[in-house]
């Protein structure tokens, strides 16, 4: 380690942990809006979020060892210039354990939304290969444990960092393509699935430029630790990514109904429930395309022998087992409201 200086093997070490706990952050509070927002998602999935939530504390902590043990339990020692700190071979089979299974998470839904398996099944070899190579990189790390060896493993490296980008960026290029081909003609859900699309390649490409900028660190400068910068916050990246996708699939809920937005992994509900706003396999229609509809007036609640139209709200709530209703009337003084025609730029009350 001659030559190189305290401050790029140990200044490193801690931006990287600065970095990572305010990610960590930003992770939890977008962790914390899941859980308020989704009970009713299916319970596999909130698990699956919860082992996360724990995946990237566990991390979190392994990563404050690592710098609390150089600056403080060897301060000072010749020793903590020259052999890693006990806690380092963790950082990288931590990651991993987050990464892989976000993405084998998102090969799943990509199977899903596309019906195409090989995509899905090339993303997941990637994905599997780069946990051997974290792995790998986890069991050298242990056993060459000074700092002027690590080159010496940089093989598993660059599986590990490599197939995971990627991995990242066929993600990404997959779901823009499936999002395209949503698109339906009509100006609001169009502009909706183009937010969704920016926010697709930002949070794929940010995991993907994150992998690479920790590999070429790695290899450009073998004497110091300027890798760590980005590797991190590695783990926290995947995480949100996966919980920005999650949170943006509604905007509105209620306990009878919820209102959603074109999504880049959900095209259908997660929840448990039988009763949903829209069809499966429904389609928005242009507006020439769009449908008089007529509803009758009870109390607070408007309703058909088969649909209902919840107080305050603008959307017919029923069983997706039942035919929907070819008739309904109305009052006159709700006609302005609920009347739409070929030159209505307003969405009809869906099914």
């Amino acid at each position: 380690m001659a030559g190189t200086g305290v401050e790029l093997l140990f200044g490193p070490l801690l931006i990287g942990v600065i970095l990572s706990t305010g990610v960590y952050g930003v992770m939890s509070v977008q962790m914390l809006q899941y859980y308020q927002a989704y009970k009713k998602d299916a319970r596999w999935i909130r698990f699956f979020m919860l082992y996360l939530f724990f995946a990237e504390t566990a991390n979190l902590l392994f990563e404050i060892g690592i710098i609390y043990e150089p600056l403080i339990v060897r301060y000072g020692t010749q020793q903590a210039l020259i052999t890693s700190p006990l806690l380092l071979p963790g950082d990288a089979i931590s990651i991993v354990m987050v990464s892989t299974p976000v993405q084998l998470f998102t090969a799943w839904r990509i199977s899903v939304i596309t019906g195409s398996i090989v995509l899905p099944l090339i993303i997941s070899v990637l994905s599997i290969a780069s946990f051997g190579g974290g792995l790998l990189v986890t069991v050298f790390v242990s056993i060459r444990n000074e700092f002027r060896e690590f080159q010496s493993f940089s093989g598993a490296v660059i599986v590990w960092l490599i197939c995971s980008a990627v991995c990242d960026v066929l993600i990404a290029g997959v779901l823009t393509y499936s999002l395209t081909t949503r698109k339906t003609g009509f100006t609001a859900v169009d502009g909706q699935i183009n937010r969704i699309i920016r926010l697709t390649v930002q949070t794929g490409s940010i995991t993907a430029v994150a992998a690479l900028a920790d590999l070429i660190l790695f290899l450009a400068f073998p004497t110091a630790t300027l890798n760590f910068i980005p590797d991190f916050p590695l783990s926290k990246l995947y995480t949100i990514s996966l919980l920005s996708t999650l949170n943006a699939r509604a905007r509105g809920r209620s306990d009878d109904a919820e209102q959603r937005l074109p999504n880049a992994l959900f095209n259908e509900s997660t929840t448990q429930k039988n009763t949903v706003l829209t069809m499966r396999n429904s389609v928005l229609r242009p507006p020439s395309q769009y449908m008089n509809l007529h509803v009758q007036q009870q109390q607070n609640t408007y309703q058909s022998s088969n649909a209902t139209l919840v107080a305050g709200g603008r959307s017919f709530v029923r069983d997706v087992q039942d035919a929907p209703p070819k008739e309904m009337h109305y009052p006159p003084e709700w006609r302005a409201e609920t009347t739409y025609t070929p030159s209505s730029r307003k969405p009809p009350a869906r099914f």
